[in-house]
């Protein structure tokens, strides 16, 4: 079947605002957006708002914000109608309407003349016979004429077996039992999906519709349609599930999809959702799994999208994340880090701005999300960096040599007060007389913690006036 195969690639991504934006839904539009990048076409946000019924209030907004936290920008959207006007569904019922008299007035639809009743009668007596229900086998032997009122069904021009190509899925085929007199345009005057996403496609010049598995046993009604306007279709890619950490079912609320923000509200980093769901159900080849937005779109290609489902593996996110906040810059991952930190160490951070900046390195080593950041700060695991603990004789098990390791620290240059510079200087000392009898007491005096980062890099962080402060007050206990 010949397809749509102008120069200028064009994809979309559209979603019904019904709700939160699942993981697969935007999986695929970050493929769609990959795919126009990488042949420098023209990405759409289309909002297929035409089910009234169905539709949660804030859901469009939810869906942008979603799109602009991942970097995937549209060329055309809610906010940026084309030459083709409005991407919004609801707001182009006048073009489905045009379309629809089209086919009315060629004879290849007609109005539904039946009752719910009436045709609820028909199914129960293809069940009856155990033979499916086929709206064609009731077609009335008289079309009406549509008066832009009434609901309006499809014509199956051909009854035949439909063959296409999936770039993904490979050759295709399904039976005339595929086909259907399907609905075009409901009572109420709004289209159907598989009506409206079809003139939608051929208005916007959609080259290529990246879409799920769902849509599959749908296509040979769509390419009937296709038929009946003389429209050549697009070219389709069916994405491959995601599946659950097993790899036994397709992933659910069930099995914890969330709502792609609540992993921003954790702490996650756009960059690494992005690079993750490239890597489900497409492999680029060589050893690298770290990738850039930039990077994803050089190698992305649908010709290497895999058939069969892959897992989300939120062990793997987790370690995705940690790899790109150690990827970040220093301005970039101060901003997170201050973002995380509670309103009481964040006023403290920007009072000590260049303690603050010290510590940021020690934090993000520390953690894989900046959600993170929350559970240590109310475990206290940040306060010493800001504030002297409350340290008890008892908790210091020892202060025998902590006059040794201030009389050391005192010695030290301030301006080479290191991590490494501290480590030398006392290292063959805590050696030599224990390094649970040294080291310990060190650390314990500047933090108050029985868990903190090495006593060394606690030091280096605090500076040199600070660190002797809490050390001789922790020896005169």
């Amino acid at each position: 079947m010949t397809t749509n195969n102008s120069k200028k690639v064009v994809t979309r991504f559209a979603p019904s605002p019904t709700g939160f934006l699942h993981i697969g839904g935007v999986r695929t539009a970050l493929f769609a957006y990959l795919w126009a990048r990488k042949k420098s076409g023209t990405f759409i946000l289309r909002i297929e708002d035409t089910d009234k019924s169905r539709e949660v209030a804030g859901s469009m907004a939810h869906i942008e914000e979603c799109l602009h936290w991942l970097g995937l920008h549209w060329d055309f959207g809610p906010d940026t109608p084309g030459p083709f006007g409005s991407c919004l569904q609801s707001e182009r019922l006048a073009v489905y309407h045009s379309y629809a008299q089209k086919l009315a007035d060629a004879g290849l639809a007609y109005p539904d003349p039946y009752t719910e009743d009436e045709v609820a009668a028909f199914r129960s007596v293809a069940e009856a016979n155990k033979k499916p229900f086929l709206y064609r086998n009731h077609r009335p032997t008289t079309l009406g004429v549509w008066d832009g009122k009434s609901a309006l069904r499809l014509k199956t021009p051909e009854i035949k077996r439909y063959r296409w190509h999936d770039m993904v899925r490979g050759d295709l085929e399904a039976g005339e039992e595929a086909l259907d007199d399907f609905v075009l345009v409901k009572a109420d005057g709004y289209p159907t999906y598989n009506f409206a996403h079809i003139v939608d496609d051929h208005e916007m010049g959609v080259t290529h519709v990246i879409r799920g598995e769902e849509f599959i046993s749908s296509t040979p009604r769509f390419l009937s349609l296709y038929d009946a306007l003389g429209l050549p279709p697009p070219a389709f890619a069916t994405m491959p599930p995601i599946q659950n950490d097993e790899k036994t079912k397709k992933l659910s609320k069930r099995d914890g999809a969330k709502d792609i923000l609540e992993y921003r509200a954790d702490g996650y980093l756009p960059e690494a959702m992005v690079n993750f769901l490239a890597l489900i159900g497409w492999n680029p080849g060589g050893e690298q799994e770290v990738y850039t937005l930039e990077e994803l779109v050089a190698h992305f290609d649908l010709v290497k999208v895999q058939k069969s489902g892959g897992a989300f593996n939120e062990d793997k996110l987790l370690w995705m994340n940690k790899e790109h906040i150690k990827k970040l810059s220093r301005d970039s991952a101060e901003e997170n880090v201050l973002a995380y930190l509670p309103e009481n160490l964040r006023a403290q951070a920007v009072a000590d701005r260049t303690r603050f900046k010290k510590i940021v390195p020690t934090i993000t080593e520390r953690i894989s999300t900046f959600g993170e950041i929350r559970t240590l700060a109310e475990a206290g695991e940040f306060d010493y960096f800001f504030s002297a603990p409350t340290v008890t004789r008892e908790q210091l098990k020892t202060t025998e040599f902590l006059p040794q390791v201030i009389q050391t620290v005192e010695g030290m240059d301030v301006n080479a007060f290191t991590t490494e510079n501290l480590k030398q200087a006392l290292w063959d000392f805590a050696t030599e007389k224990g390094r649970g009898n040294v080291l310990w007491p060190m650390r314990y005096a500047l933090t108050g913690k029985e868990k903190s980062p090495d006593p060394f890099t606690i030091a280096s962080l605090l500076g040199k006036d600070e660190t002797l402060r809490r050390l001789h007050h922790a020896a005169n206990l």
